[in-house]
């Protein structure tokens, strides 16, 4: 009879541990595992954000800050006579052209494109 009743017993016992184990994993699984604490710092900075208020801003606030816009003044126009001398010393200009000596030099002549005589090696 003793072995019968430790055997009652055990089978209780394992069906009591059984069912204490299954809702013990349905609670943990229910619950959140992280527990969710205040955050001093963060609660500090979104009640001052909360709290500020931008300062109004005025007109005379950019006069430091940005330049006065002034009309570029106009370029002067030449002068007519000085056109007409300038285009006079112009056409009074000998031109020089390449080949041709001034008056009273000599020029030497330079031909770029002669092609100098090549040595001949002997190969035997």
């Amino acid at each position: 009879m003793l072995a019968q009743s430790l055997r009652a017993s055990r089978q209780s016992l394992v069906r009591a541990t059984r069912q204490q184990v299954s809702l013990t994993a349905r609670r943990t699984f229910i619950t959140p595992s992280a527990v969710r604490q205040a955050d001093l710092v963060q609660d500090m900075y979104l009640k001052e954000l909360k709290a500020y208020k931008a300062p109004a801003v005025k007109p005379s606030d950019a006069e430091g800050h940005v330049q006065k816009f002034t009309m570029p003044t106009p370029p002067k126009s030449p002068e007519e006579a000085d056109i007409a001398n300038d285009l006079q010393a112009y056409e009074a200009q000998v031109p020089e052209v390449e080949g041709q000596s001034a008056e009273g030099e000599s020029a030497p002549v330079e031909d770029w494109f002669v092609e100098e005589a090549e040595e001949e090696e002997a190969h035997h």
